[in-house]
Parts: C-alpha cells; structure tokens; sequence
C-alpha cells in the first residue's frame, strides 16, 4: 500500500477521474500530479478568453499543448503555439490572451497551495 501525505496527489493520476474546474470566462483548469515542491496543471481556453496580468512567489514553466496564445512576460509580448513553451521567473507579471482555442500545461514550484484551498 501506498502511503499518500495531505500536500501530495497519488502516486498515480488518471485525467477523467480528475475533477475539471470551471473558472469563468472561458477558462477551466484539472490539477494533476503535485507535492510540495512541484505542480502540474492543465488549462482549457476558449478562444478569446483571458489569463488576467497577474504575479506569484512560484516558477513556472508552461508547454502549449494545443491552440494559439499570445503571452505576457514582464513586458513582452510573444505569439507561441502548439509545441512552444515559456518560462515565468518568480514574482514576474504575465499573463495571456487565447487566439485559437487550447490547452495549457502548467508547472509550478512549489507546488500552488491556493489552488488545493491550502493557503495559509
């Protein structure tokens, strides 16, 4: 048996057992696999939808599953699309506006507590 600790996903995660989060605005998100020190999460956008500019303590690194964005960087503007990716220093502004419906995979580290309701 497998011991699971509370700031941890199972050791195995199945995507359609997981739970898909309605965010509005044409977004939606499903955590997958986490623990203290790191964090994957898919995001769904529809076209037109916005990732508002925002900031947080954690790295992340972002691949483009599908679809067309064009992202927000600490000041820069990039077009990236299925296949690309980036890269969010901590505390940078960035943020995201979709131009052909897709999926985003998200990493961070650490791993986001505010999104498991954690925070302190």
């Amino acid at each position: 048996m497998v011991m699971v600790k509370e700031a941890q996903s199972p050791p195995f995660v199945v995507a359609k057992d997981m739970a898909k989060e309605d965010l509005g605005g044409g977004i939606s998100r499903q955590i997958l696999g986490y623990g203290p020190e790191i964090m994957i999460v898919r995001v769904w956008f529809e076209k037109g939808s916005v990732g508002d500019v925002h900031s947080h303590p954690h790295s992340q690194s972002t691949y483009v599953e599908s679809g067309k964005f064009e992202v927000f960087i600490d000041g820069t503007k990039q077009v990236l699309e299925a296949g690309d990716s980036f890269y969010i220093a901590p505390d940078f502004d960035h943020g995201s506006v979709c131009l052909q419906a897709g999926v985003l995979i998200d990493t961070f580290s650490p791993m986001r507590e505010d999104f498991l309701g954690m925070e302190g």
